[in-house]
C-alpha cells in the first residue's frame, strides 16, 4: 500500500468511523454555544449564575449538615423542606408577577443582594460558641421567600436577551453552569464541614455572592413589555388560568412535582452516608446526581433536534425513579453513587425538555407569571420530597425511605401518562403557541426592542 493510499483524505481503516464522521458526531453532541457568543447580557448573566450557583451549593450541603450535627435527627433536617414551603408558594407567584411587570434585571440584583446578606447571618450564627437551631430554619424561610421573588425574573430573563431559535441551546448551557456549581460546590463543603467546619462554607458562600452581585450590576435593564400587566392578585390568576388552559404545560409541572416529592432523598444522604460507613462520602452523595447531569449538558448538542419533548420529559422521570430506587436498593457506596449519577442524568433530561416547551411556548407578558408555577412545580416537589423522605427515613429506615420513593415516582409518572395525553402529543414543530412565540419574538428582535445582541 502507497503512503498516498495511507495518508489520503478519502482513507479509512476497515472498522473505524472516517475523521469526517466523528467530527460531524462531535458537531451534535457538543454543547451548542451561539448564546454564549451572541449575547452579552447573556454571557454576564451565565458567569453571575456560575459564581452563585457554587456558592450556594455550599450552603446547601452546609444546612442540613449543621442541624444534623445540632439535633442528630433526620426528621428535623426533613423539616428544612417545611420551613422553604410556604414562603416558596407565596413569593413565587407573587415574584412571578412583578417579573412582568417591572425590570426583570433590577429585581435579580435586589433579590441577589438579599440573599447575600441572608448568607452572612448564617455565617454569624455559625461562629458563635453555641450555634443557634432556630436561626437556621428562620433564615432557611427568608432564603426561601427571596429565591421565590427572583426565580421568576431570572427565568423570565433568558428569552429576552436570547433569540428564539438558541433557546435550547441556551436551557442547555443554563444546566450546565448549575451542574458545574453543583458538583464542585457540594463534593468542597463535604471536604470543608469535616476539616474546617460549616462556618467556612458558609463564608465562602458570601464571597460569591459579592462577584455575582457586580457582574449583574452590569448588565442592561430589561424593562417590561408596553401595557403589561400591573402586578395583583387578578394578575396572577390570569398567570394560573393560563397555566391551567395549557394541559402540555400542567402535565410537565405535574410530572416534576411527582418526581421530586417521591424521589429526591438528600434530606437523608448524611444518615445514609453513616448507614454505610462512608460518612467521607456526602459530599460525594450530594455531588454524584450532578455529575450525571453535567454529562447530559457536556453532549447537548442533540437537545435542538428534538421536538417531542412532552415524551423526552416523561421517559426521563421515570427514569430517574428507577435510578433512585437502585440507590436504595444496593448496599455499596460506589454502587449508590453509579444509581445517583444515574438519576442526575435523566433529571437533567426531564429538566431541559420542560424548560425547552416553557421558553419556546409562552408569551413574554405572561412569562414571569407562568415562572412563578414553574418554580412551584420545581421547588414545591423537592421541599415536600425532604420532608417525605425524613419522615420515612424516621419510621421505615433510611435506605427503604429512598428506594420506596423511586417506585412510587415510576407508579405516579405512569398514572400522569395517562391521566394527561396531550403532553404525550406535544410536538413543537405543530404546537400553535409555539409558531405564535415565534413570531412575536421575531418582530421584537426586528424593531430592536427585547433581543440584546
Amino acid at each position: 500500500m502507497t503512503p498516498e493510499q495511507t495518508t489520503g483524505p478519502s482513507a479509512e481503516l476497515p472498522g473505524r468511523p472516517a475523521p469526517g464522521r466523528l467530527r460531524a458526531l462531535a458537531r451534535r453532541v457538543r454543547p451548542d454555544l451561539g448564546p454564549w457568543r451572541s449575547s452579552r447580557d447573556y454571557r454576564l448573566l451565565w458567569s453571575a449564575g456560575l459564581v452563585s450557583a457554587f456558592g450556594s451549593y455550599l450552603t446547601y450541603v452546609a444546612v442540613p449538615l449543621q442541624i444534623k450535627e445540632l439535633t442528630g435527627s433526620s426528621l428535623a433536617v426533613g423539616l428544612i423542606g417545611a420551613v422553604e414551603l410556604v414562603p416558596m408558594i407565596v413569593f413565587g407567584l407573587w415574584g412571578g408577577a412583578l417579573a412582568d411587570a417591572l425590570d426583570r434585571r433590577l429585581l435579580v440584583l435586589l433579590s441577589e443582594a438579599g440573599l447575600g446578606l441572608l448568607s452572612v447571618l448564617l455565617l454569624v450564627n455559625a461562629l458563635l460558641p453555641t450555634p443557634l437551631l432556630w436561626p437556621v430554619y428562620v433564615v432557611v424561610g427568608l432564603v426561601s421567600a427571596l429565591d421565590g421573588l427572583q426565580r421568576p425574573s431570572l427565568d423570565a430573563l433568558t428569552p429576552r436577551i436570547v433569540a428564539h431559535d438558541q433557546l435550547p441551546a441556551a436551557a442547555a448551557l443554563n444546566s450546565l453552569r448549575y451542574q458545574v456549581g453543583a458538583i464542585a460546590g457540594p463534593a468542597l463543603a463535604g471536604v470543608i464541614a469535616a476539616t474546617a467546619g460549616v462556618q467556612v462554607a458558609y463564608g465562602l458562600d458570601v464571597a460569591t455572592f459579592a462577584v455575582s452581585l457586580l457582574l449583574l450590576s452590569r448588565m442592561r435593564a430589561v424593562p417590561p413589555t408596553t401595557g403589561a400587566e400591573k402586578p395583583s392578585l387578578g394578575a396572577i390568576a390570569a398567570g394560573l388560568r393560563y397555566a391551567w388552559g395549557r394541559k402540555e404545560l400542567l402535565g410537565t409541572y405535574a410530572v416534576d412535582i411527582v418526581a421530586m416529592l417521591f424521589a429526591f432523598p438528600n434530606a437523608v444522604f448524611p444518615f445514609l452516608a453513616d448507614r454505610l460507613d462512608a460518612s467521607w462520602a456526602l459530599g460525594l452523595m450530594y455531588a454524584a446526581s450532578s455529575v450525571g447531569s453535567l454529562a447530559v449538558s457536556l453532549t447537548s448538542g442533540w437537545v435542538s433536534q428534538v421536538h417531542r419533548h412532552g415524551r423526552m420529559v416523561i421517559i426521563a422521570a421515570g427514569l430517574w425513579g428507577a435510578a433512585i430506587t437502585g440507590a436504595g436498593l444496593v448496599g455499596n457506596v460506589w454502587l449508590v453513587l453509579l444509581f445517583l449519577a444515574l438519576a442526575g442524568g435523566a433529571d437533567m433530561v426531564s429538566g431541559l425538555g420542560r424548560s425547552t416547551m416553557w421558553n419556546q411556548s409562552i408569551p413574554d407578558g405572561l412569562r414571569g407569571r407562568l415562572a412563578g408555577v414553574e418554580l412551584l412545580s420545581y421547588s414545591a416537589g423537592p421541599q415536600l420530597g425532604q420532608v417525605r423522605a425524613g419522615g420515612m427515613a424516621a419510621v421505615f429506615g433510611v435506605r427503604a425511605s429512598v428506594w420506596s420513593g423511586g417506585l412510587m415516582c415510576v407508579v405516579g409518572v405512569a398514572a400522569l401518562v395517562a391521566a394527561l395525553p396531550r403532553l404525550l402529543a406535544y410536538d413543537a414543530r405543530t404546537d400553535p403557541h409555539v409558531a405564535e412565540v415565534r413570531a412575536a419574538h421575531r418582530a421584537a428582535r426586528d424593531e430592536g426592542e427585547a433581543v440584546a445582541v
